[in-house]
């Protein structure tokens, strides 16, 4: 069998073309295609890439954003809580000092009523005896009693010290009208003359002597000569015993020894 090379060499020539025209118009294109396909893919492979990447830091960003306000948030409330039970704390404690101040001045004024009450019903008492014994006084105030009265009162004047009588004797000196005499009910004339003779052998012996009735002498007598006194009574006393009784009931409803507040 012979090889018709002429033949062999026209298909070969044929499929070399045929080669080169897919090449040319049918290959390359495709594969230009194909490249340009591949790269576009490659293109959003990389933006898809890229925006996954972009998201996934999101992500973390919102996360990290998330923890952040949940760590914040967290301390807001146990700031809120700390505050809140430092708040109630204090208004209890203020609460508490306002009850036990008001506790400590209610009974501060209970005891003060309790010591003026019992000062007042102390200081009734007291008047109520003092009024008592001057009346047992005056329903005894008798021309016998009234006799012994102005023998005392003579006695009396003649037992006052140097000062005293000097003071009488200068006054009697210099006054311009009698001595007076005043008792708290009138005087018999012998009583009048004890006490008229003791005036003049105490005081002076030339000076006159005016009696007369002053219904709130009690058991006594005043001698009155210029501007110098001189009295004996019971009312004097009495009116001296009510007043330090006055003042003693008021400082022990102030004070306590050891300055602090009376308590019954």
């Amino acid at each position: 069998m012979q090889i018709d090379w002429l033949t062999v060499a026209a298909q070969i020539f044929n499929f070399l073309v045929l080669v080169w025209l897919l090449q040319r118009f049918l290959y390359r294109p495709i594969i230009q295609a194909m490249a340009r396909r591949e790269e576009r893919i490659e293109s959003r492979l990389s933006e898809a890439k890229a925006a996954r990447v972009e998201v996934e830091a999101e992500a973390v960003r919102l996360r990290e954003r998330q923890q952040a306000l949940e760590a914040s948030r967290e301390k807001a409330l146990d700031d809120a809580r700390r505050e809140a039970a430092a708040l109630r704390a204090r208004l209890e404690k203020d609460i508490q000092e306002d009850m036990e101040a008001k506790r400590t001045a209610w009974r501060a004024h209970l005891d003060d009523e309790r010591e003026a009450f019992a000062a007042r019903l102390r200081q009734r008492a007291g008047h109520q005896v003092l009024d008592i014994v001057g009346r047992v006084l005056r329903d005894y105030v008798g021309s016998d009693l009234a006799g012994q009265v102005a023998g005392t009162f003579a006695d009396r004047l003649a037992a006052l010290d140097a000062g005293e009588r000097d003071k009488l004797m200068r006054a009697a000196s210099r006054a311009e009208g009698p001595a007076r005499v005043d008792s708290g009910v009138a005087l018999k004339s012998g009583a009048r003359s004890q006490v008229t003779r003791a005036i003049h052998e105490c005081v002076a012996r030339d000076i006159a002597v005016e009696y007369h009735e002053d219904g709130d002498l009690l058991l006594g007598m005043r001698l009155v000569i210029g501007e110098q006194t001189v009295e004996w009574s019971a009312a004097r006393f009495l009116h001296r015993l009510e007043t330090t009784l006055d003042e003693v009931i008021e400082g022990t409803g102030r004070h306590r020894p050891g300055g602090a507040p009376a308590t019954s």
